[in-house]
């Protein structure tokens, strides 16, 4: 059994989890490797929809181990709240089915702070950002300031660490931000109380991830957001605070990038895009608004409308390089039923000039124009679909061609947001078959 890495392929919001719950049946370990809980899946089983914000959506199979790898960001109290919601609802989330990287950083309040205080002081110039504290985080990180969630084991150590912390905050968040500070006591106390919940599940992430290779186990490596908003390859500024691409589950793993076997890329039958940032597909007419009424397209945690347009195969060719795609599964296929006709970005016009790859520059990228090549709709309901010899014409003419333009083979696609209307094809690649 392989290690396989399912990327997001757009701006985020392609159905990650959906393919990811899917998969998991077989599947030994799924391992998100980062993000916070800035980003989420929605998962529907038999009706039953259940709004995940960082922990896999393996979770939903009984026999499958969950892990939060290194370069997770873990906001302490919301985890704990995410998981006493899914035992509410019945199911089993302990230690043996959830595992903890000690090195993954934790997001405190005064991240929280600091990040909606300078999206405040933006105004127009706003990034974006959830304001849940993920980018300020990272920053610590860098900077070597993080508190990691092993540090809640040594109260001592904890105690100097936030200490030097909280003081420098509280210092950058009065002088230079203007805003309240944040009580060292307080904050102190509190950890304390939840690390006794959160310690039992720490694990050794890397360790895991090795043996289960060593044995042949399958093993998923999920992330969040999507790749045109990886920090270093994505639309900078206008990005996450992490690295969004296939290569990164490796890192944040602690295993050797040869030990990864097959990146699946996830995408929609078009495009959205959250908050801020060139989005040379966007449709802001009627069009538009239909793709978001009937898609649902609001944010699994924030709540936010998002930006609807059409397939941009320009933006997906870069996605397939950086990433490394093998196979590229296409969600929401029922989305476009009604539509008389759809269109595909083939390449940009800029300055005069056609445009076959995304420009690195985002200020150019933000002036380009779309060049379309349309297609007929096919009007017709896709329930019940379960192989690609049941989609109408018009629809496999449009999937071929998607195919053909990005350069890039499909792995399956979904119709639906239930589990059973998921379609993956290319499982025997992935080494195994129903």
């Amino acid at each position: 059994m392989p290690l396989v890495v399912v990327v997001g392929s757009q701006w985020g919001d392609e159905g990650k989890g959906k393919v990811v719950d899917f998969l998991t049946e077989k599947a030994a370990l799924v391992v998100r490797f980062q993000g916070g809980n800035n980003a989420g899946h929605t998962v529907i089983v038999d009706g039953k929809k259940t709004a995940l914000r960082l922990i896999p959506s393996g979770m939903l199979r009984p026999n499958t181990r969950c892990l939060l790898a290194a370069g997770v960001v873990l906001d302490p109290w919301g985890l704990k709240s995410e998981i006493e919601v899914l035992r509410a609802s019945g199911i089993d989330v302990n230690p043996k089915r959830l595992g903890l990287a000690a090195e993954a950083a934790l997001v405190l309040p005064y991240h929280r702070a600091i990040d909606q205080a300078r999206e405040e002081l933006k105004a127009v110039a706003k990034i974006g950002t959830t304001g849940k504290g993920i980018g300020p985080c990272y920053e610590d990180i860098a900077s070597r300031a993080a508190i990691r969630l092993g540090d809640l084991a040594d109260a001592r150590r904890l105690k100097e660490v936030l200490g030097k912390n909280v003081e420098y905050k509280n210092q950058y968040l009065k002088k230079v931000l203007g805003k309240e500070t944040i009580e060292f006591e307080t904050l102190y106390n509190e950890l304390l109380e939840v690390s006794e919940f959160l310690l039992p599940y720490l694990a050794d992430v890397s360790l895991e991830v090795n043996k289960a290779q060593k044995n042949k186990e399958f093993v998923l490596f999920e992330g969040a957001q999507g790749t045109l908003l990886d920090v270093g390859h994505g639309t900078f500024p206008f990005v996450t605070s992490s690295h969004t691409v296939s290569g990164y589950a490796a890192v944040s793993a602690g295993i050797g990038p040869q030990k990864i076997d097959y990146v699946l890329g996830i995408a929609k039958a078009y495009c959205t895009r959250v908050g801020s940032g060139p989005f040379p597909s966007e449709d802001q007419g009627e069009e538009g608004d239909r793709l978001r009424e009937i898609g649902k397209e609001f944010g699994t945690v924030t709540g936010r409308p998002r930006r609807c347009g059409w397939f941009d195969a320009v933006a997906m060719r870069k996605a397939i390089r950086l990433n490394g795609i093998d196979r590229l599964i296409i969600t929401k296929l029922d989305v476009l039923n009604t539509f008389d006709r759809l269109r595909i970005v083939t390449s940009y016009s800029l300055d005069g000039k056609v445009l076959n790859e995304m420009p690195s520059s985002t200020q150019d990228l933000q002036r380009v124009k779309p060049v379309f090549e349309e297609f007929p709709g096919w009007k017709q309901d896709l329930v019940g679909v379960s192989n690609m010899e049941d989609l109408p014409k018009n629809c496999v003419d449009y999937l071929k061609r998607l195919s053909q333009i990005v350069d890039c083979p499909l792995g399956g696609f979904s119709v639906g947001p239930e589990r059973s209307e998921t379609v993956v094809t290319c499982e025997q690649l992935l080494g195994f078959s129903r």
